[in-house]
């Protein structure tokens, strides 16, 4: 048991020295989304899914924001700088902002 806190406690000091600001934003949001999702399904688990085009929308939103969120981590990521040469930052947190409004259009669209 203590080699398992052991670990835990030097991964959240490495995680917290080392990682830019901008991904612990970017983690942030991921962990909400993440929350938000599973007390979403939690939800549809207890209570049912009387409309369930909009559980489903909203748990596919979900997902999908989840997904976008973790692309934009991976390109803004200094570490990941030789895999996206041609993609600035400023252009993938764009794309993703992009995404997100067509995802949002076509969850709208789904709802109904």
């Amino acid at each position: 048991m203590a080699q398992i806190s052991t670990v835990i406690s030097r991964f959240y000091n490495d995680y917290s020295v080392k990682t830019p600001k901008k991904l612990k934003l970017i983690d942030a949001y991921l962990t909400y989304i993440l929350i938000t999702g599973v007390v979403q399904f939690i939800y549809c688990c207890l209570v049912g899914t009387f409309p369930f085009n909009s559980f489903l929308s909203g748990f596919i939103s979900c997902v999908s924001c989840f997904v976008l969120g973790v692309c934009l981590r991976l390109q803004v990521n200094p570490e990941n700088k030789h895999q996206f040469a041609g993609i600035s930052p400023e252009r993938g947190f764009a794309d993703f902002i992009f995404a997100h409004v067509v995802l949002h259009l076509v969850v709208m669209n789904f709802i109904g």
